[in-house]
């Protein structure tokens, strides 16, 4: 069973739209997730912009991957290094403390993801 950056286990990020390296919900990782896909996001528009900026775009729909594009204010498990990236540019999307995977701690430190821990 997985755990979340605050010591208790992994909550879902989104199931809609579905998001994961594994597409079951969760920031769950595995040997297979080179990109290490472990920061639950409530998405904003600097966010998306951002990743665009910078060669990932997640706004765009792509329909032959079955990708509707994501919208601010979706939930998404991003890539630890794109996150740290934004958060550097001042540009961080808000981060789901309790979907975020605990290995993202090997990356980024608990006070630097609580700082932009998102609230309700």
């Amino acid at each position: 069973m997985a755990h979340n950056v605050i010591g208790s286990e992994l909550q879902p990020c989104s199931y809609e739209p579905l998001t994961g390296f594994y597409r079951n919900g969760c920031c769950d990782t595995g040997a297979e997730d080179i990109g290490l896909h472990l920061v639950c996001v409530e998405t904003t528009a600097e966010f998306l912009q951002f990743s665009k900026d910078h060669g990932n775009d997640l706004s765009t729909p792509v329909p032959e991957y079955g990708f509707s594009g994501l919208q601010p204010g979706d939930r998404w498990c991003v890539c630890v290094s794109r996150w740290v990236e934004a958060a550097a540019a001042g540009k961080a999307a808000p981060v789901i403390l309790e979907a975020t995977h605990a290995a993202t701690l090997e990356f980024v430190s608990l006070s630097e993801l609580s700082a932009h821990a998102f609230e309700q």
